[in-house]
């Protein structure tokens, strides 16, 4: 199967036109960890939905970690963020739980094909945040990296900390072969595009809160 993109799936599911998925983030405060987060809610089938949430450092320096939350029902057997809103060159942090042991997984490519392991950005997992229960699991982790990075040649994006960022998503019902961030994965079977507004989850003690829930 190639490793292709099916919106059109996605919209049969929601009865929505193509380029017509996104959505408005909105703010939330998440109690455990503290961090202020904007959050949205992605469906990949009819009434069921992943959350992917990102916070970021209030002001942001050049090249600012950000964290990001996923909470997905333990239907799903992964799902992952595109920080530059494509399958292709741009960093890709996948989620997935297998058993009780949560993991995230930080790839790129730049063909259709299966993402490889890229160490050219980094996702560490944060202690609290990060857990499996009977009906979700969830993932908090802090990326370096996934705020500014190269595309083709030499152009680099850098994600705005204090306005909206296309993002998109991607999901599998099909679990990956292991726990290891370099196990092998399934075709997406859903994905889509939203506009993520950072500018909303600005943290003034960001530094601290990563430091206090690592």
């Amino acid at each position: 199967m190639r490793w292709n993109l099916g919106l059109a799936y996605l919209a049969a599911l929601l009865g929505c036109a193509s380029e017509g998925l996104a959505a408005d983030s909105s703010v939330v405060r998440d109690a455990e960890t503290g961090f202020l987060f904007s959050e949205f809610r992605a469906a990949y089938a009819i009434g069921s939905s992943i959350t992917f949430r990102v916070a970021v450092p209030s002001p942001a320096p050049a090249n600012y970690d950000l964290v990001f939350q996923i909470i997905s029902p333990v239907a799903v057997g992964w799902t992952g963020l595109a920080w530059g809103a494509s399958m292709l060159n741009n960093p890709l942090t996948l989620g997935w739980a297998s058993g009780s042991t949560p993991t995230v997984s930080v790839r790129r490519t730049s063909v259709r094909q299966q993402p490889a392991p890229w160490t050219g950005a980094t996702a560490t997992l944060l202690r609290t945040g990060t857990k499996v229960n009977g009906t979700h699991w969830q993932i908090t982790a802090k990326c370096s990296g996934c705020s500014s990075f190269t595309t083709t040649g030499s152009t680099v994006k850098t994600l705005s900390a204090t306005g909206s960022n296309r993002l998109a998503f991607a999901y599998s019902k099909t679990k990956p072969s292991s726990s290891s961030s370099a196990a092998t994965i399934s075709v997406h079977d859903v994905y889509s595009y939203w506009d993520h507004d950072f500018g909303a989850a600005g943290n003034i003690d960001f530094d601290s809160l990563v430091a206090r829930n690592s």
